[in-house]
């Protein structure tokens, strides 16, 4: 299941008829979001796999499948700031294990998402999507 905050995103998609509109949208959302600080801005939380320059940095609370998951993340392209952000809706916030059991494919479809980004933007938000899988996992392994 995903988040109230996505689910708002989702109903916001359902108004906006036509994709510019959603695209528009998915960009304020990327304005909107805090920028990641430059000091965050390395090596070991930038994004391989983009087409732009992405850096994903979590923060998790606790130990386990329980742990909270947080994030921040940033990127030099704005459409790729507003994905950050839908993922930040998607996963932000929320337990490890919820965090693992989200079928984030599943989810973006439902922003129709896959049928209008690049294939470099789609790969990018994939790999954005296996980054934050992989420190769920390592979180939740308590590594």
């Amino acid at each position: 299941m995903a988040s109230a905050a996505f689910e708002e995103i989702v109903e916001t998609f359902d108004f906006l008829e036509d994709w510019e509109d959603r695209y528009r949208h998915v960009i304020e959302m990327g304005r909107a979001m805090e920028p990641l600080a430059e000091a965050f801005k390395v090596p070991a939380t930038k994004v391989d796999g983009c087409a732009s320059q992405v850096w994903l940095m979590a923060d998790i609370e606790g130990q386990g499948a329980d742990a909270i998951y947080r994030f921040k993340g940033d990127s030099d392209a704005m459409i790729v700031r507003g994905l950050i952000a839908v993922l930040k809706a998607l996963y932000d916030e929320r337990k490890v294990a919820e965090v693992l059991e989200t079928d984030a494919g599943a989810e973006l479809a439902r922003l129709g998402l896959d049928e209008h980004l690049s294939s470099q933007r789609s790969n990018g938000l994939r790999a954005m999507v296996e980054r934050i899988r992989e420190q769920a996992t390592g979180a939740a392994a308590g590594v």
